[in-house]
């Protein structure tokens, strides 16, 4: 039985903290699959504005050398209404039968679904497992206590991590520098880099995207 972390995310572009954040969870929870899933311009609570090609080519560029990270389209091809990470686990779980999977994600989601953001947030905790990165000023043990829907499924499903290091170097904040004339150049993936120039992205500014 294989252990898969799920990551998703705009990924828009790609940068070297996702890839250290893939790696450092993969490391410490002994996954054997982490799969790098880039988030479809159908969800409500995330807009992308660069063309799916583009991110898609962009992971797959940053990915290619290690043997643990794998890429999935499944959300950019979702009809809407599915668009959901509760249909997107439920996927994973029914393609990867008899695996262990997780859902990664960022200790600010968490509060996001304490505070009633997401859509069919009860049955995705009652049925997946979650490994939760810790972000600067989020107290991860205090948003599971705070929550009636958390903590009554506080049965060890939550796997919380502290990286150890805040490195919180934003998608948005590279899309602007590029935007502006900055140098960002090693804040990414070199082969990201070289494509983001050769493509002309992010040469206006999308200041508006979080």
């Amino acid at each position: 039985m294989a252990k898969i972390g799920i990551y998703g995310s705009s990924f828009d572009p790609i940068t070297n903290v996702h890839l250290w954040t893939a790696s450092t969870v993969a490391h410490r929870k002994k996954l054997d699959r982490v799969i790098f899933l880039p988030s479809s311009n159908k969800r409500i609570d995330k807009k992308t504005k660069t063309d799916d090609r583009h991110r898609v080519e962009m992971i797959k560029l940053a990915i290619q050398n290690n043997p643990k990270f794998e890429l999935d389209t499944y959300e950019l091809q979702v009809l809407p209404g599915k668009q959901y990470t509760y249909y997107t686990m439920e996927y994973f779980k029914n393609k990867d039968k008899g695996d262990e999977v997780f859902f990664i994600m960022g200790a600010d989601l968490l509060v996001d679904i304490a505070a009633g953001k997401w859509r069919f947030a009860e049955e995705l905790i009652a049925r997946n497992q979650f490994i939760i990165m810790a972000r600067n000023g989020v107290d991860m043990l205090g948003t599971i206590a705070h929550s009636a829907l958390l903590r009554n499924y506080d049965d060890g499903r939550f796997q919380l991590l502290d990286k150890g290091l805040a490195m919180e170097i934003s998608s948005t904040y590279i899309r602007e520098e590029l935007a502006r004339g900055g140098e960002p150049r090693y804040l990414l993936p070199e082969e990201c880099y070289r494509y983001i120039k050769e493509q002309g992205i992010y040469a206006e500014s999308d200041r508006e995207l979080e």
